[in-house]
């Protein structure tokens, strides 16, 4: 097997059903010990998965300074065939870093900021947990289900 193959398979999309998916997060971990951080997210996302390995997404959570925010997206999942495991790729747009919080995050000009959220995940019947990185601030443990 060459690498050119292992890739093809990996972003290749995958036949599936078309599922919605909610979750929640279930543990926040900062890279830089701040007490201002907050930890608990209070995250709640709703996706739709498309057939084709496609996705659309909508969150809101409390972010690290624990202000409500929201996070709009599209995606593609990427299923290792033959296992359960899976990566995801999210890019959308982030709102909700006001105030004296504005620029803690890059290009939030108007209060809208754009985002892209690298994750792995592993699903085991319709329950999914995925393991995402927040850019250089954090990692977030999310859990989910299809519905």
């Amino acid at each position: 097997m060459t690498l050119s193959s292992v890739v093809h398979n990996l972003v290749k999309p995958v036949a599936a059903e078309p599922y919605w998916y909610v979750q929640t997060s279930l543990y926040t971990r900062h890279f830089k010990s701040n007490p201002e951080h907050n930890n608990h997210q209070e995250l709640l996302g709703v996706e739709r998965h498309t057939a084709n390995s496609y996705l659309l997404g909508a969150a809101t959570f409390l972010h690290s300074y624990d202000q409500r925010s929201y996070y709009g997206y599209v995606g593609k999942r990427f299923d290792w065939v033959g296992t359960p495991f899976y990566g995801k790729l999210t890019a959308g747009l982030l709102h909700g870093y006001k105030g004296e919080y504005r620029d803690k995050i890059p290009f939030n000009r108007f209060g809208i900021a754009p985002a892209i959220i690298p994750s792995i995940g592993i699903t085991y019947h319709r329950v999914g947990v995925e393991l995402l990185l927040l850019g250089t601030a954090a990692t977030m443990i999310n859990i989910g289900f299809q519905l």
